[in-house]
């Protein structure tokens, strides 16, 4: 029987991490892995684009917290606009942005849609892109594998 490969510069995650957004001055969030999405997810609610400096942008109010929601506005560069086919068939248009994302002693950019998640367990979900992206494997028996990201809000963030 073939030796089980095995990849070195890959992290192992669970289904479920902290995870940080220093760009968006939100730390502390709890992420939900969905290898069967394509694109990361966001919770937000209250979005208006607006135009800033010539470009589109959005903002939108985030909540923190899991039991008690704290709402957390937030301001973003729109990278696209994307229709995407939720879990229940409908289609919907979401605005997309990218933000730094720390997860343990990693860190790199991701794109988030952003939709309104307020009857979900988790506002977070991390999809297939960001997992290549950030080299990460998940192993669907663990939760919380990594240490609560290092990484903390940048110096003048809300």
């Amino acid at each position: 029987m073939p030796a089980v490969k095995t990849f070195d510069q890959l992290a192992v995650i669970g289904l479920r991490e902290w995870i940080n957004l220093p760009e968006l001055g939100m730390v502390g969030l709890r992420a939900k892995i969905d290898t069967g999405a394509s694109t990361s997810t966001l919770h937000a609610s209250d979005i208006q684009p607006f135009e800033r400096d010539g470009a589109e942008w959005v903002r939108f109010t985030a909540h923190l917290g899991t039991l008690v929601q704290r709402p957390h506005r937030c301001e973003a560069p729109v990278v696209t606009v994307k229709t995407i086919k939720s879990s229940n068939g409908q289609a919907q248009s979401r605005y997309v942005i990218r933000s730094l994302l720390a997860l343990g002693d990693r860190s790199w950019p991701v794109e988030f849609t952003l939709a309104c998640r307020k009857h979900m367990r988790y506002r977070v979900l991390l999809g297939s892109k960001a997992l290549v992206e950030g080299q990460l494997v998940v192993n669907p028996a663990l939760t919380y594998v990594q240490d609560k990201p290092l990484l903390r809000k940048p110096s003048g963030a809300p």
